[in-house]
């Protein structure tokens, strides 16, 4: 049987001493959890602070991205490390995954043949001229620092209006009692309440640390990039104007943020 020797377990908030074998109440009852909340900086080692820095800015940033979508795999992690820093319940998504195509998930035939498929990441477009905040009521929806479009949670009475107002149906409702995949509180920021509506916030509560979004971090591609919209000497905008990148539905003058680039070879299937 291995032995335990010392190991350091701080971080859920359990120690185990050098044993041979596990008592029955090691065995029995599940470990104490800290509900103390870190930053996202001081959560992450010295790599990947240092990878997920934001970098030089110009004086008052309006934050933006681009998705290139001929680096995207469709895998996902961006949409599961999303719900997992902002405490997301199951059934529940600010980030998803969706395909070119009228049909969801369905391969096109290509110009030889072949078949041919592309991924778009879908979240909060934080546009310029946001027709959710428009329309609310409370005005609990409200365009904050860097540009973006965030909620004052607590004024969100639920009325839903935001939602029937977004044309990209980013937006979703709590309904009840949230459900989480673990028994314990994960996220790095709080949960929203009962009856209101939530969204992607570009991870405000990680750039005030200087770090980029958690989908921009943990994507296994680098098929996204954050910036400043305002620095044309900056990664962002130089590869928007590089790439052509566009924007969803910008005949419907939102103006938003994030910008597609569009493969420039042929993926096969």
């Amino acid at each position: 049987m291995l032995e335990v020797r010392d190991l350091d377990l701080a971080h859920v908030g359990v120690v185990l001493a050098e044993t041979d074998t596990p008592t029955a109440s090691a065995v029995d009852e599940p470990p104490a959890v800290t509900s103390e909340k870190v930053s996202p900086v001081q959560a992450l080692s010295d790599a990947s602070r240092a990878y997920g820095e934001i970098g030089e800015t110009s004086s008052e940033p309006r934050w933006g991205m681009a998705v290139d979508t001929e680096r995207c795999i469709g895998c996902w992690s961006c949409a599961v490390i999303c719900k997992s820093e902002n405490d997301i319940p199951l059934g529940m998504w600010w980030n998803r995954i969706l395909t070119d195509g009228d049909e969801l998930d369905t391969p096109r035939v290509g110009e030889f043949g072949g078949l041919e498929l592309d991924w778009v990441p879908l979240a909060c477009q934080h546009c310029d001229d946001p027709p959710c905040m428009k329309v609310c009521p409370t005005s609990a929806t409200y365009v904050g620092e860097g540009g973006l479009v965030e909620v004052h949670q607590e004024d969100c009475i639920g009325c839903r209006y935001c939602m029937a107002a977004c044309p990209y149906g980013v937006r979703v409702f709590n309904w009840g009692e949230p459900d989480h995949a673990l028994p314990f509180d994960h996220g790095m920021v709080e949960p929203r309440p009962i009856g209101s509506v939530e969204k992607c916030t570009m991870c405000v509560h990680r750039l005030r640390e200087g770090q980029v979004p958690s989908c921009v971090w943990s994507c296994p591609a680098q098929a996204r990039i954050f910036g400043d919209l305002n620095d044309p000497e900056g990664e962002l905008v130089r590869t928007i104007e590089a790439r052509g990148g566009h924007r969803l539905l910008e005949d419907k003058g939102t103006e938003p943020k994030v910008h597609y680039l569009e493969p420039r070879r042929r993926r096969p299937l």
